[in-house]
């Protein structure tokens, strides 16, 4: 390909033009704000919070949603922007929606346990949502490393749930197609855990970081058509703005998840055990919705899918969201066709 002396002039100006407009955009922008579905808070313990999003009409689902999302981001991300929120869309499809907040650690957390946070503080959200709505049972979601968690409480505690739905959820960890899953087959994590005390979220997202190492060249190459446009820079900031809030993770906590579950794959084998007692999937009996995103480079589909045939319920389905992981929280689909298909599935199992 050619270019002559005055097209590259020409390309060179407009996009000097643009990098100018671009700096005046940036300068109107003083912040970007996430997570503006109104929502009250309505049960804490230790650093963990439950929230409540509030609503004008009444539910068309009279049995209460608990949602709980991963512990190395935030939640922000499932109600990003009024027109990108998977909160807001599921509430508008008629469901009563709670989510779990799981607060931000220090040093002083590091011998909090899986069993602090699946026996303790969400079994205990749960029963507080029985005694609210009056009822015995609710609807459990759970979302990558949250639906690990709420499967495991689904088989511990399978009287409390009416239903469980989870969005690329990690649960058999033999597969090799993903780096992630070989990665921590060889990492020292008794010296990082008793070193350190709690894991510092940059750590674990430079380890995701390098599943794709161009995703972050290419997206600030894609930046530079958008910086003039300034709905479009408000979205690139606000993902921005929530990936860059990571957490610390309890080093026990940890621990237990790197060498149980992704070292020893003791879920699907049947071996896992919490608190003494031995989880045993059969007794995952209520309907179950299993969602994974068919782009994933981050959960293996196999990783999602291959805990089907090991659970007890026979009312289970699973949805290929036509995506990646990131795409089934933020998504146009999300919204369009997901977030529609999920609530229908848990009206209709209330």
């Amino acid at each position: 390909m050619h270019f002559n002396a005055e097209e590259i002039a020409q390309e060179f100006t407009k996009t000097t033009e643009k990098i100018t407009k671009g700096y005046e955009v940036l300068h109107e922008i003083e912040d970007v704000e996430l997570g503006t579905t109104p929502k009250e808070l309505v049960w804490s313990c230790d650093k963990i919070k439950m929230y409540h999003y509030t609503r004008d009409t009444k539910a068309k689902c009279a049995i209460p949603v608990l949602v709980s999302f991963a512990m190395l981001n935030r939640h922000d991300v499932l109600d990003l922007q009024p027109d990108r929120s998977l909160m807001k869309k599921l509430m508008e499809e008629g469901l009563d929606i709670y989510i779990m907040d799981w607060g931000y650690h220090n040093k002083s957390d590091r011998y909090l346990t899986m069993e602090d946070y699946i026996d303790g503080y969400m079994n205990d959200a749960v029963d507080f949502l029985r005694k609210r709505h009056k009822v015995k049972k609710i609807h459990k979601m759970g979302i990558c490393q949250g639906g690990t968690f709420s499967m495991i409480y689904a088989a511990l505690y399978p009287e409390k749930l009416q239903s469980l739905t989870t969005y690329v959820a990690p649960y058999d960890f033999s597969t090799t197609k993903c780096m992630l899953y070989k990665w921590t087959k060889y990492i020292d994590v008794d010296a990082m855990v008793d070193s350190m005390g709690t894991i510092p979220g940059e750590m674990i997202d430079s380890a995701f970081g390098m599943l794709k190492p161009s995703m972050n060249v290419s997206k600030y190459f894609g930046l530079i058509d958008s910086l003039d446009d300034k709905p479009k820079m408000e979205n690139f900031l606000r993902m921005e703005k929530w990936k860059a809030d990571l957490p610390a993770i309890p080093g026990e906590m940890y621990r237990k998840y790197i060498k149980d579950l992704f070292r020893d794959n003791k879920l699907i084998h049947g071996e896992f055990e919490l608190g003494g007692r031995k989880v045993n999937l059969k007794n995952v009996t209520m309907p179950f919705l299993n969602v994974y995103a068919t782009e994933d480079n981050i959960i293996p589909n196999d990783s999602t899918k291959n805990v089907m045939d090991l659970i007890g319920s026979k009312d289970k389905k699973v949805y290929a969201f036509p995506g990646g992981h990131i795409g089934v929280f933020v998504g146009g689909k999300s919204q369009k066709e997901l977030a529609p298909a999920v609530a229908k599935f848990v009206i209709e199992k209330s």
